[in-house]
C-alpha cells in the first residue's frame, strides 16, 4: 500500500488511482450496467399500456364524427367530412337528461362523502376515545365488503325507505346519493386517516392555545394543510360514482308508468344502443360515450398534479 504525507506530516494511505468505481465488485457492477435495459423494458411497458388506454378513446371521439356507411365500410378508417350530427342525435335521444341526472346525484354524493369522511377521518385520526379502533376497523371492513353481495338486501331496504317516504325510495336522486355515500365513507375515510395523521400535530395545538375551537381548527386549520389529499381521494370517488353501473340499474328504476326517467349516464348508454335494436345509430352512441368520457377527462387532466402530490406526500410522510 502506498502512502503519502498530508500538511501536518502524518502519513496517510495514498488513494489508488483509476476510474471512479474500479473498485466495485463484480455484480455491483453488473447490476449497474443492467440499469438501462431494466429503463428500456419499463418505458416500453408504459407506452405499449398507454397506448392500450388512449387508443381506444381516440377511435370512439374520431368515430362519432362518422356516419353509419362509414363505420360500416371501414371502422378504422379517417372520416371523410367531420359533422357534429350524432352528437346533436345523441343529445336528443335523452342523453342531455341522462347528464343531468348524473350530475345532480354527483353533486349531492361527493360533497356529502368528503364532508363526512374528512370529518370521520379528522377525529379517528387526531383523538383518542374508547372504541376508536373498533370504529376505524368497521371502516375498512366496509371497504373490502363487495356491493355485489348486498345488491338484493339493498333493494328491498331502500324500497323499504320509500315507504316511509318517497324521496328516499327507489328511483329517486336521494336515495341513490345515500347508497353513494355508504359505499364511498370506506375508502374516503381509509385514505384520509393516514394522511391526517401525517400532518404536523404543532399547529394543531398552536391553534387551540390561541383559543381555537375543535370545528375553526378543523375547518380553517386542518383542511386547508389536507387540501391535496382531499383532492386525491375526491378524484378518485367522482370517477367511480360518475361510472358507477350496478346500483343505477338496480335502484333507479321506474316503478310506475307515471314516474320520471332518472336513468344515469351509463344506463343512457346503454339505453341508447338497444333502441332501434340491430339499426343502432353508432355515430350518436359513439357521440354518447365521448359526452360521457369528456367530464371526468377534464376533471382528472385539471386536478392530475394535485393527485400525484397528495399520494406521495402521503406516502412520504
Amino acid at each position: 500500500m502506498t502512502t503519502k504525507t498530508d500538511e501536518t506530516g502524518t502519513k496517510v494511505p495514498a488513494q489508488r488511482g483509476g476510474a471512479p468505481g474500479a473498485g466495485r465488485p463484480a455484480k455491483e457492477a453488473r447490476f449497474a450496467d443492467g440499469g438501462g435495459v431494466l429503463n428500456v423494458f419499463s418505458h416500453g411497458f408504459l407506452a405499449l399500456w398507454a397506448l392500450m388506454i388512449i387508443a381506444p378513446l381516440v377511435w370512439i371521439v374520431i368515430s362519432s364524427f362518422k356516419t353509419n356507411a362509414q363505420i360500416g365500410g371501414s371502422a378504422w378508417s379517417w372520416p371523410s367530412h367531420w359533422s357534429f350530427r350524432a352528437f346533436a342525435s345523441a343529445w336528443d335521444k335523452g342523453i342531455a337528461n341522462y347528464f343531468l341526472n348524473t350530475l345532480i346525484v354527483l353533486v349531492g354524493s361527493v360533497t356529502l362523502t368528503m364532508l363526512l369522511g374528512a370529518m370521520a377521518a379528522y377525529v379517528l385520526a387526531r383523538y383518542e376515545f374508547p372504541g376508536n379502533r373498533i370504529i376505524y376497523y368497521f371502516f375498512v371492513a366496509g371497504a373490502m365488503f363487495p356491493v355485489y353481495l348486498a345488491l338484493v338486501p339493498l333493494f328491498f331496504m331502500v324500497k323499504n325507505l320509500g315507504d316511509i317516504s318517497p324521496l328516499l325510495g327507489l328511483n329517486s336522486y336521494l336515495g341513490l346519493i345515500l347508497v353513494y355515500v355508504a359505499y364511498s365513507l370506506p375508502f374516503t375515510v381509509f385514505f384520509l386517516y393516514s394522511f391526517f395523521r401525517s400532518l404536523p400535530t404543532a399547529v394543531h395545538e398552536a391553534a387551540m392555545i390561541d383559543g381555537c375551537s375543535h370545528t375553526r381548527a378543523f375547518f380553517q386549520v386542518m383542511v386547508p394543510m389536507a387540501k391535496s389529499g382531499l383532492i386525491s381521494v375526491g378524484i378518485f370517488n367522482v370517477l367511480g360514482q360518475w361510472n358507477q353501473y350496478l346500483l343505477p340499474v338496480t335502484l333507479m328504476q321506474q316503478q310506475h308508468g307515471g314516474d320520471p326517467d332518472r336513468s344515469m349516464l351509463t344506463q343512457g348508454l346503454l339505453n341508447l344502443a338497444q333502441q332501434t335494436g340491430y339499426a343502432s345509430d353508432f355515430p350518436a352512441l359513439f357521440a354518447g360515450m365521448t359526452i360521457a368520457m369528456l367530464p371526468v377527462l377534464v376533471v382528472y387532466l385539471s386536478f392530475q398534479r394535485q393527485v400525484q402530490a397528495g399520494l406521495t406526500s402521503a406516502t412520504l410522510k
